[in-house]
Parts: C-alpha cells; structure tokens; sequence
C-alpha cells in the first residue's frame, strides 16, 4: 500500500500534462479546420 504513495501523485501528473497539452492544442488553433484537411486529400494539385 506504501506504493500508492508515489503512484497518485505520478498519476495525477501525467494527467494534468495531458490536459495541459490538450489546452494547448486548442489555443494553437489545431481544431480550427477539421473538413479542410480532408478535402485537400482529395484535391488534385499535380498540374505540371
């Protein structure tokens, strides 16, 4: 049970990094333009 001791702690850490990297991610804009990239997928750009 001693083991818990150190276990939470690293637990709640790797949580609060996740969520902080997701914050993150939102600010930076990386959801702003979920169709966008699915079309230019589609989009024949090789006009030589």
């Amino acid at each position: 049970m001693n083991v818990l001791i150190y276990l939470v702690p690293i637990a709640l850490g790797l949580g609060g990094l996740g969520l902080a990297a997701f914050f993150w991610s939102l600010k930076s804009g990386q959801y702003d333009d979920l169709e966008g990239a699915g079309e230019r997928v589609l989009k024949d750009d090789d006009a030589l």
